[in-house]
């Protein structure tokens, strides 16, 4: 069984910023891609970022030079660093990685921002 737990979510003013974690645990060999999607009320999930486990990004246009994932191998964790935060990033952050074929989902952190 793999879990996935996230943390970091809340309430931020635009212009902020805010950290996401994400553990996974369990039976779990050869993590492959961690990633983070978000999905807004009324749209469909989309994808944040990405990084393979040879350390290659993918982000979203959206959050270009203001997002950054990292991961930690050693703790089965991916990070998402959320700088100069805008209204428009509010929605529910979801992890996801892969492993051996498989994917795994979290079960997401809501993320709002609003003064």
């Amino acid at each position: 069984q793999v879990q996935l737990v996230e943390s970091g979510g809340g309430l931020v003013q635009p212009g902020g910023s805010l950290r996401l974690s994400c553990a996974a645990s369990g039976s779990i060999f050869s993590i492959n891609t961690m990633g983070w999607y978000r999905q807004a009320p009324g749209k469909q999930r989309e994808l944040v970022a990405t990084m393979s486990s040879t350390g290659t990004t993918d982000y979203a246009d959206a959050v270009k030079g203001r997002f950054t994932i990292s991961r930690d191998n050693a703790k089965n964790t991916v990070y998402l660093q959320m700088n100069s935060l805008k209204p428009e990033d509010t929605a529910v952050y979801f992890c996801r990685i892969t492993a051996r074929g498989r994917a795994y989902w979290g079960q997401g952190t809501q993320v709002t921002v609003s003064s």
